[in-house]
């Protein structure tokens, strides 16, 4: 058995512990906040035993075998660390870690400490989406990707008001692309790989917000990301709704995605037959249109619940933590690889765009490891060693 905390009580917390109930071998004893009253009402609500009201408190409890860490993005690296060095298994929320330095610092501690640490990225880890990863093979030659992912934040809303929140604020390392948009950039990484050049572009929140957010904060975004014979771009936002599909084009067809984080419905559109030019001259083609069945789930996070556990069970068993299977999908090592390329390209994202963090560090942002300051993949052995092979 798992015995597993909890770091926070917000509702993508609660999400994990409704899934937790559908995972075999997992038991939850009790959940952190500073606010005892919060620790113990949010530990009753889901059946747990024992609530935490400090890190020092959870890290060293022979209670607990593995902690899911939900703060604020900012807080995961501290929080990651002290929990690995009480020799704690920990599943930490997306983003993983502020920067992809921070990320490193955290795989390092835990490859040390024999504990296996990994990314709670849902799609990453969801059936459905590698459903849709083997359609792209009927597409030939891919030529364009378009992952989109936007909704309009009611936290928004506060910062119009004029008061302040983390979920926009700089020194929680929070704004659209590591909130949103990372849910373009991992998928985007897992199937193609990282990318040679990427240009990034956003919508500042207005200056007058500045005192509020601590610095330039992105409320939406776009990033291309351009790999040889084929160009993505990455579309994100928090003070918009982004009502359109994603999609992948290829050579022979085309395939569109609703719902990138927890891909719903898809349709592949292959070209069958070419049928001449239009009056302006374009070629126009027929179409086989065919619908893809993708498994569901009511809660996908159980998804990375389980290959978390099963990490776990793994890493009990002798095996080394990032040689552990996590899942059908791949192992610790090959998560861990998808994110620090993922965090690198959004550190160059933030870069060329102006958004920093104080945890950032200055010239530390791990993005000067990877891309030059022209953007162009750096050919060296460290970004080698954190480049997943895409298809």
């Amino acid at each position: 058995m798992i015995r597993m905390a909890t770091i926070g009580t917000s509702a993508i917390t609660g999400s994990l512990l409704d899934a937790l109930t559908k995972v075999e071998g997992v038991t939850f004893v009790g959940t952190l906040s500073r606010d005892a009253e919060r620790a113990a009402a949010f530990t009753a609500k889901h059946h747990g035993t024992r609530p935490f009201t400090s890190l020092d408190e959870l890290a060293g409890s022979a209670d607990v075998d593995a902690v899911y860490i939900g703060s604020p993005n900012a807080l995961h690296c501290p929080q990651a660390l002290a929990c690995i060095a009480g020799g704690k298994h920990v599943l930490v929320e997306k983003p993983f870690c502020a920067n992809a330095r921070q990320a490193r610092k955290v795989f390092a501690a835990a490859e040390a400490a024999g504990v296996v640490a990994l990314e709670a990225m849902r799609p990453l880890h969801d059936p459905a989406f590698h459903t849709l990863k083997d359609a792209i093979a009927e597409l030939g030659a891919v030529r364009r990707a378009t992952l989109r992912f936007g909704k309009y934040s009611s936290r928004y809303d506060e910062i119009l008001a004029g008061r302040r929140t983390n979920i926009f604020d700089c020194a929680m390392a929070s704004g659209s692309l590591m909130d949103i948009g990372v849910y373009t950039v991992e998928p985007l990484i897992e199937l193609f790989g990282t990318p040679q050049r990427v240009c990034a572009s956003a919508a500042l929140l207005d200056e007058q917000t500045r005192e509020l957010t601590g610095g330039a904060l992105d409320g939406a975004g776009v990033i291309m990301a351009s790999y040889p014979g084929m160009v993505a771009t990455l579309h994100h936002s928090k003070i918009t709704n982004d009502l359109a599909s994603s999609q992948i084009e290829g050579e022979l067809g085309t395939l569109t995605i609703e719902g990138i984080s927890a891909p719903s419905t898809a349709r592949l559109d292959l070209r069958v037959a070419s049928t001449g030019g239009d009056a302006v001259g374009y070629s126009s083609a027929q179409t086989s249109t065919r619908a893809i069945e993708l498994p569901h789930a009511d809660n996908t996070m159980a998804y990375e619940l389980a290959d978390f556990a099963q990490a776990i069970e793994a890493v009990r068993a002798g095996m080394r933590p990032f040689e552990a299977p996590a899942g059908t999908f791949g192992s610790i090592g090959h998560f861990r690889d998808v994110t620090l390329a993922s965090l690198a390209l959004m550190d160059e994202a933030r870069r060329q765009t102006g958004v920093s963090f104080p945890v950032d560090g200055g010239e530390d942002v791990e993005a000067r490891a990877v891309f030059d300051a022209s953007g162009n993949a750096d050919a060296s052995a460290d970004a080698d060693a954190i480049a997943p092979q895409g298809r």
